[in-house]
């Protein structure tokens, strides 16, 4: 008899552009909301800052936003809950929830150079 092996869970990215116009306490807290919900069912398997960037269009006509990639593993429940709570939640802009495939490359760090030079301790005084 063939034993089947658990599969582990599909990684998900779920990018989320916040509002600058939120003060940061805000955006902070709606971010650790997301972070608590994916902890309750889920896992975070990475965590990408990328700051307040120009869009490439305007969404929701702001022309810039803070981007954030959580990346985790979860259930289609906490896909659904995720969705919902992100599409109510005043001050996102807009996110997007992709399964990505094995074996997929880690993303880009889009940091700003000045946060990426001092986490690095090159800055020169």
């Amino acid at each position: 008899m063939r034993r089947r092996m658990a599969r582990e869970a599909p990684v998900y990215d779920l990018t989320l552009l916040l509002d600058t116009a939120l003060e940061d306490e805000r955006r902070d807290t709606i971010l650790a909301n997301v972070e608590e919900a994916i902890d309750r069912s889920g896992e975070i398997v990475g965590r990408h800052d990328w700051g307040v960037r120009t869009t490439a269009y305007e969404v929701r006509k702001h022309a810039d936003a803070d981007y954030h990639l959580l990346q985790f593993r979860g259930t289609p429940d906490l896909l659904a809950a995720l969705e919902h709570n992100l599409k109510i939640t005043d001050g996102v802009l807009r996110f997007r929830i992709i399964k990505l495939r094995p074996g997929t490359a880690s993303p880009p760090d889009m940091r700003p150079v000045a946060v990426t030079t001092a986490a690095e301790g090159e800055i020169e005084r």
